[in-house]
C-alpha cells in the first residue's frame, strides 16, 4: 500500500500533539507544551487534561494545514490509547473518536511506548535517514519507563528488561529536585554536567537480577550523601553543583549501560536504538555511540525533537498497523498502565 495518509494524535501526558504522515514521510508535526506544571515540580493530572481540552482542536487544525491536506484525505486516525494519564488519554481518544465518526475515517489505537521505538522509521523531506533493520534492541528511557526491548518487527516486541521500581527519567528529576533545580530536572542536570567532573562523587549502583533495573536505591543514596555533606557545609550543593550533576548523570548512564551490554551479549543483536525523553541526554547519547564503536554495533539515535512525546511517532505506528488492517472500534478505552 502506498500514499497512505495518517493523522496521529498524542495526549498521554502533558503535551498535546498532532502529526500527519504520508507512508513514512512526515508532512507535519505540531506540539503544544504545558508550562503550567513547572511551579508544581511535576505534572498535575487535572491541569494536564484541562490544557489538552484547550489545545487539541487548534493543534490538529494546524497539523492538517501545515501538511496541506484536508480531513477528508486522511486514510486513518491513529491515537495513543496508553500508557499514560487517564484524563489526558481520554481527551485524545474522545477527540479521535468524534473526528473519525463525523468523517467516516478508520481508527487505529497505538501504544505510546511502541511509538517511541518506531520513531526511528520516520522519513523527512530531503534527508537520507537510516532506519534499523529487524531485529534490533531498543533502550527505552523516559520519566515513566525504563526498558530494554527486543524488536522483532514493527508490531512485535518483547520486553527483556525493565525497571522494578522507578524510571531513569524519574531519578534525574528527583535528584534535580533534591538539589533545588527547576522541573523538569533532567535537561538541567544534562546542561550543568557539561562543566562538571563525572568522577567527583560516587553513588550506589543497584544490582538487580537479569536485565532489570532499579533506581530507587540510587535516589536514596544521593539524598543521604547530600544530607551528610550539607551538615558539614550548608553551601555544599551550590559550590559543587556541576560536579554533582556530572556524577549523578554518569552513574545513571552506567547503570543503564551495564544491563544493555548484557542484553547485547545475551541476544547477539548488533543493532541498538534508544528512545524516550532521556534519549535526548547528551551524556547517554555519547555513551551509546562509544559503546557502538567499541563493540562494532550499529547505533541509532533519534533526533532530539522526536525524543519527547510527539504524534509523529503515533502516526508512524498507525501506518504499520494500517498495513495489517489492525483497526479499532469505538469501544476502545484508555489503558493507563503499560501492561
Amino acid at each position: 500500500m502506498n500514499n497512505i495518509i495518517i493523522l496521529g494524535i498524542e495526549s498521554s501526558c502533558d503535551d498535546t500533539s498532532a502529526a500527519v504522515i504520508k507512508d513514512t514521510l512526515l508532512l507535519s508535526s505540531v506540539i503544544a507544551s504545558q508550562s503550567v506544571h513547572e511551579k508544581w515540580g511535576g505534572v498535575v493530572p487535572e491541569l494536564a487534561s484541562r490544557a489538552h481540552e484547550q489545545n487539541i482542536i487548534p493543534v490538529v487544525d494546524r497539523a492538517l494545514k501545515e501538511a496541506n491536506v484536508t480531513i477528508d484525505q486522511i486514510d486513518a486516525i491513529a491515537f495513543t490509547s496508553g500508557p499514560g494519564l487517564m484524563g489526558s488519554l481520554l481527551v485524545g481518544i474522545s477527540f479521535a473518536k468524534g473526528l473519525a465518526l463525523t468523517h467516516n475515517i478508520p481508527l487505529i489505537e497505538c501504544n505510546h511506548l511502541l511509538g517511541h521505538i518506531l520513531v526511528h522509521f520516520i522519513d523527512e523531506q530531503g534527508e537520507d535517514i537510516p532506519h534499523p533493520k529487524f531485529p534490533f534492541l531498543t533502550l527505552l528511557v523516559s520519566g515513566g519507563h525504563t526498558q530494554i526491548v527486543q524488536v522483532e518487527d514493527a508490531n512485535t516486541i518483547k520486553i527483556i528488561g525493565e525497571t522494578i521500581d522507578d524510571a531513569a527519567g524519574e531519578a534525574f528529576d528527583k535528584c534535580a529536585k533534591i538539589m533545588g533545580l527547576p522541573y523538569p530536572g533532567g535537561p538541567v542536570i544534562d546542561k550543568l554536567a557539561a562543566d562538571g567532573d563525572p568522577k567527583a562523587f560516587k553513588f550506589a549502583k543497584p544490582n538487580v537480577p537479569d536485565l532489570n533495573y532499579s533506581f530507587s536505591g540510587l535516589k536514596t543514596s544521593f539524598l543521604y550523601f547530600l544530607r551528610d555533606r550539607l551538615k558539614e557545609n550548608p553551601n555544599f550543593i551550590e559550590e559543587n553543583k556541576a560536579d554533582l550533576c556530572a556524577s549523578i548523570q554518569a552513574t545513571i548512564i552506567e547503570v543503564l549501560l551495564i544491563k544493555l551490554r548484557k542484553a547485547i551479549k545475551k541476544t547477539g543483536i548488533k543493532q541498538i536504538a534508544i528512545g524516550g525523553g532521556v534519549s535526548a541526554n547528551s551524556g547517554l547519547r555519547s555513551a551509546i555511540e562509544e559503546l557502538g564503536k567499541k563493540h562494532g554495533l550499529k547505533v541509532y539515535l533519534p533526533k532530539r525533537k522526536f525524543t519527547t512525546d510527539n504524534a509523529a511517532m503515533i502516526a508512524m505506528s498507525g501506518y504499520f498497523k494500517y498495513q495489517l488492517g489492525e483497526f479499532t472500534d469505538y469501544g476502545v478505552v484508555p489503558k493507563t498502565r503499560k501492561k
